[in-house]
């Protein structure tokens, strides 16, 4: 693939954020925009439409996630309202090695997943057109990840109950968040703790012509979650904890 100036400014960009890739990568990003766009005319996958917009607001912002993640080849993921992929295909491409989950309910989004999985020829990656309530009451996914994420999927406390029944004991959890995470994050205390978690940590990022800090929850799994949670299907979002 010989370089655009624009996916050599993507390339700089990644890695003044700690995510250097190669030229294959590169291609491999490229391929995955072309995708994007392409099935982005026949469904609404994404309000963020030009590639511009897609390299810096998608791409780098899932890559971001990699300052706060630390080394993930070898390690297990699942991404929990997964849309376009974001943040789990990007880190995937980052770390080769990384084994991935992508949960997407709706089933048009995951066929999209799928086609850019294919495309990209990753191996170690599931797509499950499943809600992740459900999942998280299945023995071969409870409590099982190293790390469980989501990007604008809820709020934090319903997050919470999400992604800590799938993160195993000493796993950890991240939420990508916006404006409010302040008053999320002391909202979703005591869910955090009933559900097995640390102290939240924050960490925030600027991504590149952006003004806005964008900004990380972590949470450490520390002990088991309880049986009963997560509750049933649409439950967390209609009742936080």
């Amino acid at each position: 693939m010989t370089l655009s100036a624009e996916w050599h400014e993507f390339s700089r960009w990644a890695d003044e954020l700690g995510a250097p890739l190669t030229p294959h990568q590169l291609s491999q990003f490229a391929q995955y925009q072309a995708q994007l766009l392409e099935w982005n005319e026949r469904m609404n996958l994404t309000a963020v439409r030009q590639p511009a917009d897609i390299r810096v607001r998608h791409f780098l912002d899932s890559l971001s996630c990699a300052r706060v993640m630390g080394e993930l080849n070898g390690r297990s993921l699942i991404d929990v309202g997964s849309g376009a992929g974001f943040p789990g295909l990007p880190l995937k491409i980052l770390f080769p090695q990384l084994k991935l989950t992508l949960v997407e309910s709706v089933a048009k989004k995951g066929q999209f997943l799928q086609a850019v999985v294919d495309a990209l020829a990753l191996d170690n990656v599931t797509v499950l057109a499943e809600r992740a309530e459900m999942l998280g009451q299945l023995p071969q996914h409870r409590q099982q990840y190293d790390w469980a994420v989501a990007r604008a999927v809820a709020e934090l406390r319903v997050l919470v109950e999400y992604l800590l029944p799938l993160c195993r004991v000493g796993g950890k959890m991240l939420a990508q968040k916006g404006a409010g995470v302040h008053e999320e994050m002391e909202n979703a205390g005591e869910a955090i703790k009933l559900l097995g978690g640390a102290a939240p940590e924050l960490g925030q990022v600027t991504l590149p012509e952006r003004e806005q800090p964008h900004y990380f929850v972590v949470v450490h799994k520390l002990g088991d979650t309880p049986a009963k949670y997560p509750r049933r299907v649409g439950v967390p979002g209609k009742r936080p904890l």
